[in-house]
């Protein structure tokens, strides 16, 4: 009996130590969708994190048309008024690139995206990881798991507008 125990402590230390060697964002990041503050009051945005240190986003807000944010996380310390920069998306055999807009008061670039059925959603919606790529600030890893169902939610508010606007 007391063999059947060891084994069984030694296996979850094992475990235990494979999980904690894995990347930070395998780990505690994958796509959520749920209500976060604007200036403009609460609103719908799917998002996740990545990068070596989990401390990059992305993320999907969508009133009129869809709008991609990038959250470069450290490497976005830098970055000067009135940038913007070509970033190159690639999940599994496909790359899509588009240049973004410095968004200044937030740190991060901004892209409005085409609609609804815009080739860069279907990427993000897709299995794996994307890789965003830019020459001037390297490259982030986002896992895509849960992205379809948050894309969706959100997808699913284009054009209603926000509680308080009266069309």
């Amino acid at each position: 009996m007391q063999s059947v125990l060891a084994k069984f402590i030694m296996a979850g230390s094992v475990l235990a130590g494979l999980v904690a060697a894995q990347p930070a964002f395998a780990a505690s990041c994958k796509w959520t969708a749920k209500m976060e503050e604007d200036e403009g009051g609460k609103v719908l945005t799917a998002s996740v994190c990545g990068g070596p240190k989990a401390d990059a986003h992305l993320m999907l807000v969508c009133f009129d048309k869809p709008v991609l944010s990038y959250d470069l996380g450290a490497a976005g310390q830098q970055l000067e008024p009135g940038n913007s920069a070509s970033f190159t998306f690639k999940a599994a055999d496909k790359s899509i690139t588009k240049t973004l807009q410095l968004e200044e008061m937030y740190n991060y670039f901004t892209l409005e995206l085409s609609g609804p059925t815009d080739p860069l959603l279907a990427l993000l919606r897709g299995k794996g990881d994307v890789t965003v790529t830019a020459d001037k600030y390297g490259e982030n890893s986002f896992p895509l798991t849960g992205s379809s169902a948050a894309i969706g939610k959100v997808l699913a508010q284009c054009g209603k507008g926000s509680a308080g606007d009266a069309d």
